[in-house]
């Protein structure tokens, strides 16, 4: 019998954040274990991107502890985790092809021929330019970039917002099998009804903090659909 022992990958203790005198995130205390799939919802707003960012090492300037699998310095933490950022380095001129030899030399643990696997599967051709791709098409070459390194923690920030509905259930459906089996992903994301079947646990932000860190299956337990559960928490908000 093989016993895979779950163990804690990012702690995350009193984090608090401010931008420019306002309190986006605060008193945050969250742990995820390896190998689940966590939605992290909330309205706009509410912090989950700044989260997020800040869990990546780019927002800085927060107060708190963040241990990822035992590296608390921003440097050793993006070298464990990867991040759908939104290739803002890059100009429109860019062909995917060169983004991707960018990658190869930045992340060592980026494998082209994952992302070849990952590229032919969202239909995208290497000698595009930035430019000449829709905003669903950036999106698809985005997840394949994340999926293409071997990390211990995926962040997925809004990722599905401008594929269409068909190519997105078909992504959804195959993110399982993209990650290894310690991985963790935690996805940030309007539609929750697509990507709750997926789902192991569930993350509230609300107030400017976690408010609720749930099991997907002790939801589903209750006979709530995990976007009943979600629209709960903002149920009283519409009766004032």
């Amino acid at each position: 019998i093989v016993r895979i022992i779950m163990s804690d990958l990012l702690i995350i203790k009193d984090l608090t954040y401010k931008k420019n005198q306002k309190t986006i995130l605060k008193d945050v205390d969250l742990t995820l274990t390896s190998g689940k799939i966590v939605a992290l919802l909330g309205e706009n707003g509410a912090g989950k991107t700044t989260l997020m960012r800040i869990i990546a090492g780019v927002a800085k300037n927060y107060k708190g502890q963040i241990d990822l699998a035992g590296a608390t310095k921003e440097a050793e933490r993006k070298a464990k985790l990867s991040f759908t950022d939104g290739l803002t380095g890059f100009s429109d001129s860019t062909k995917i092809a060169q983004i991707v030899r960018f990658y190869a030399t930045i992340f060592q643990d980026f494998d082209e021929n994952e992302f070849d696997e990952l590229r032919k599967f969202m239909k995208l051709d290497p000698e595009m330019k930035l430019s000449q791709l829709s905003r669903g098409m950036r999106e698809k070459l985005i997840i394949a970039l994340t999926f293409a390194r071997k990390a211990d923690l995926y962040l997925l920030d809004e990722p599905f917002g401008g594929i269409d509905a068909m190519a997105r259930k078909k992504i959804i459906n195959s993110i399982i099998l993209w990650k290894d089996e310690n991985s963790t992903i935690l996805v940030s994301d309007h539609f929750v009804n697509e990507i709750s079947s997926l789902l192991d646990e569930v993350v509230i932000v609300k107030d400017n903090t976690v408010l609720e860190h749930k099991s997907a299956d002790d939801i589903r337990q209750n006979h709530k659909s995990i976007e009943e559960y979600y629209e709960s928490f903002y149920a009283d908000e519409d009766d004032e």
